[in-house]
């Protein structure tokens, strides 16, 4: 784990993470995909590491009943996804690779919601795949009518 720092296309939105791990996963989801433009990209970080500079700039939107996703106001870079939700992972956030000054030396380490990938995705390397069931079990995620 090391700090990295990172920030929105504009530069109004700044941050600085410690504790920061040398790998991240792909979401395939078609909210993450919508978001992005292509499968997000993030790294799990614990909140109380980050320090934002900027603050007023971040836009939040609830996205999900469980899950909140940001971004700056002025350019609309993404800056994060949260879980709102009682639960282990409501202590972190999910950064953008892109949005990292360095990217360098992370390595992909999973795919979620791998059912939902378009089959025109592919990345190199070994790395646990999870389908969207999958990943709503292990989370704890309940959703009404399923």
């Amino acid at each position: 784990m090391n700090e990295r720092q990172g920030g929105c296309m504009c530069g109004a939105v700044r941050f600085t993470a410690t504790d920061v791990p040398g790998e991240f996963g792909a979401c395939h989801c078609e909210m993450c995909r919508r978001w992005t433009g292509s499968a997000f990209l993030g790294i799990t970080v614990p909140r109380a590491s980050v320090t934002w500079q900027g603050e007023a700039q971040i836009r939040t939107l609830q996205s999900s009943d469980w899950a909140e996703r940001a971004w700056c106001g002025r350019c609309g870079t993404g800056l994060y996804y949260h879980i709102t939700a009682d639960g282990p992972m409501a202590a972190n956030y999910e950064i953008p690779v892109g949005i990292l000054d360095d990217a360098n030396g992370l390595t992909m380490r999973s795919e979620i919601y791998i059912d939902q990938k378009p089959d025109s995705f592919a990345y190199a390397g070994e790395h646990q795949l999870m389908t969207r069931a999958e990943v709503l079990a292990k989370y704890g995620i309940s959703l009404d009518g399923e």
